[in-house]
């Protein structure tokens, strides 16, 4: 098959939610199932098939369970309608794809006014597409976090998005699964905001966030959204340095009936509450906490099709991630230096704020151990946009820089350190 047949746009997102041909198949079947009242008979043959090229346009039960999989429009997926014509020039491409942003995000808008128009309720029905449509919507947020985290930004887009979703509950007549939707998918864009306040150090916007996602979530009855949203808070609370709280609210997302249905989410709670527990330096609550963690993720069924926000959770990232804060709170830098090295092997090349942050957290490990010139080195990869602006990287830097010249006061190594940061701000 010629390769300017294959379909790279489903390439591409199978290989950013880690599925390979045969889960991916699993997963469709599941949804074939959902919709049909009978499973699939897809295997992985068929996901080479649709990968090549040669199947361009799955039959039509096949491509709402591989929309209602991934959460986006066959198009979107590299699948062409019989007719038309299957090549778009490179330099085009990028022009259609902001199109077909504006358009979608016109026509969220221009859905939400009608709330405002008297009288235009009745001409409008809320369906399904407009939910989904929502749902894009929030895939880029989090795509836009993974790559940049806690801009300003993003918080803002976030919110514009959940107030959409809200004034198209007033916009015209809906079912109630539209309505639930409808409201999940507002909590899901205030999780991301409350997440951007948190991660960018706006901690009372982020608390103003919460409260409001929390009572959208409610509404929802979405209990993965739910899960989100208080292990976000039990997040927030770490950061700001109250662990009670930051416990309490993490066995709020720990007792989700959702946890002993998809062990995943046990997972991240756990390691959440592990990361948590390093604040209080009970080193063996962190362990229990991390061991339930690593058992529920044993159990978990990874095949199964998750929301986009569990990415790193699903590639096994997260657990590492959160296992380095941990161990580093309670000064045990080689497991904490072990756990770095995992973590940023599995993380996705797009993570871009995560892999900063672990290597910021590497860097400090190894310094922790003596091990002082790999230190520098290993903190001399971060980008140094990153280094300088993210509101959470560089305070790591600095806590970095002044464990650097408490270990090591007067060396070139240090001299050859603050020369490396000071054009970004963060040395001192």
């Amino acid at each position: 098959m010629n390769d300017a047949m294959r379909n790279t746009a489903l390439e591409a997102w199978m290989s950013e939610h880690g599925h390979s041909s045969n889960s991916l198949a699993d997963a469709v079947n599941s949804a074939v199932e959902r919709l049909t009242g009978r499973a699939g008979g897809h295997d992985g043959a068929s996901v080479r098939d649709w990968k090549s090229g040669r199947v361009r346009w799955p039959k039509a039960a096949t491509r709402k369970a591989l929309e209602d999989v991934t959460g986006l429009p066959a198009t979107a997926l590299g699948f062409v309608p019989r007719g038309r014509t299957p090549s778009v020039p490179a330099s085009s491409q990028e022009d259609l794809d902001i199109m077909k942003r504006r358009s979608l995000v016109g026509g969220i808008a221009a859905a939400a006014a009608a709330a405002a128009t008297p009288g235009t309720a009745s001409m409008r029905r809320i369906g399904m597409g407009d939910v989904d449509r929502l749902h894009r919507r929030f895939a880029e947020i989090v795509a836009r976090d993974h790559l940049h985290g806690g801009q300003l930004g993003i918080e803002q887009r976030a919110v514009t998005l959940a107030d959409a979703a809200i004034n198209l509950q007033n916009a015209g007549s809906a079912t109630q699964r539209v309505r639930s939707g409808l409201y999940a998918a507002a909590a899901a864009f205030r999780s991301s905001a409350m997440w951007a306040a948190i991660d960018g150090r706006r901690y009372d916007d982020a608390k103003a966030h919460m409260r409001e996602a929390q009572t959208l979530a409610e509404l929802s009855g979405d209990q993965a959204i739910k899960f989100r949203i208080w292990s976000h808070a039990g997040s927030l609370y770490r950061h700001m340095g109250r662990p009670a709280e930051a416990l309490a609210a993490n066995d709020v997302a720990c007792n989700l009936h959702l946890t002993r249905r998809d062990p995943l989410f046990a997972c991240l709670g756990y390691a959440r509450q592990a990361a948590t527990l390093g604040l209080t330096g009970d080193t063996a609550a962190v362990q229990r906490a991390l061991g339930r963690s690593q058992d529920a993720w044993d159990r978990a069924d990874r095949s199964l099709a998750r929301p986009v926000w569990m990415a790193a959770v699903l590639g096994g990232a997260e657990f590492e991630t959160l296992a380095v804060a941990a161990h580093l709170r309670l000064g045990d830098f080689e497991r904490a230096e072990m756990h770095a090295h995992r973590g940023l092997a599995l993380l996705h090349p797009r993570m871009l704020r995560d892999r900063a942050i672990n290597t910021a957290r590497l860097a400090t490990a190894q310094l922790g151990q003596g091990d002082i010139e790999p230190a520098v080195a290993t903190a001399r990869r971060i980008p140094s946009d990153i280094a300088g602006q993210h509101a959470r990287v560089a305070p790591m830097l600095q806590r970095f820089g002044a464990m650097l010249r408490a270990a090591a006061p007067g060396t070139a190594v240090v001299r050859t350190w603050d020369e490396h940061v000071a054009a970004w701000g963060v040395g001192a």
